[in-house]
């Protein structure tokens, strides 16, 4: 039996509600594979803090970069 086929077989023996579920999960299965890939990382910022090196440690930087990044999602600057 072809796996299309046996999916539909045990399917029909379902409750209704079980079947709804299958059709939901299929449909996810669908529209996680149609997602696009995602691109490669940018190192492009690489260095781009060099400046601030003898003022933070890299622990320091890296709660700054934190706080920069969530003053931006909150609209701050």
């Amino acid at each position: 039996m072809k796996t299309v086929e046996e999916v539909v077989e045990l399917t029909k023996k379902l409750p209704e509600r079980l079947q709804e579920e299958v059709r939901d999960f299929a449909r996810f299965l669908g529209q996680k594979r149609a997602r696009p890939t995602r691109k490669k990382l940018r190192l492009d910022w690489a260095g781009g803090l060099k400046d601030l090196r003898d003022e933070y440690t890299s622990i320091e930087l890296q709660h700054k970069a934190s706080e920069w990044r969530a003053n931006d999602a909150l609209g701050r600057h």
